[in-house]
């Protein structure tokens, strides 16, 4: 999992195997996995992500999935398909079990006023949040 410095504890806590940014990222991935090759990459960020995993991880199109770089979609012929793929009854009931029972964690970044909704924005803006930001009504 790619990590800013920030976030080392709370990935780690939660059984992922931290990785920085920077230079030759693809053979410190490649480290990192215990299989010594990476299954898939689900990129939700952009900035080259998708190239990485098809030119220098040699993943097939059908193992990455975007929701942020949808030049990379036509480029690449990677699949981009996000929340609104999964926005059915039955998987929001199978998600509110999992919270239910403790087996699924969502962390809330923070609450926002409805009035405050441009500052909830800029905090999205920053593309560092640990979790969902909530808008109370």
């Amino acid at each position: 999992m790619l990590r800013g410095d920030e976030a080392t504890t709370w990935l780690t806590g939660h059984g992922a195997v931290p990785v920085n940014y920077g230079d030759d990222l693809p053979a410190r991935l490649l480290a990192a996995a215990k299989s010594g090759h990476i299954d898939a990459l689900l990129d939700f960020f952009g900035v080259g992500y998708v190239a990485m995993a098809i030119e220098d991880l040699r993943l097939s199109p059908e193992k990455v999935d975007t929701i942020a770089d949808f030049d990379a979609v036509n480029r690449f012929g990677v699949q981009s398909k996000g929340g609104a793929d999964a926005a059915t009854a039955s998987v929001v009931a199978e998600l509110a079990d999992l919270v239910a029972r403790g087996e699924l964690e969502v962390p809330i970044a923070g609450v926002f006023a409805l009035d405050d909704v441009r500052e909830a924005h800029r905090q999205i803006e920053l593309r560092h949040t640990r979790g969902k930001l909530v808008l109370r009504l």
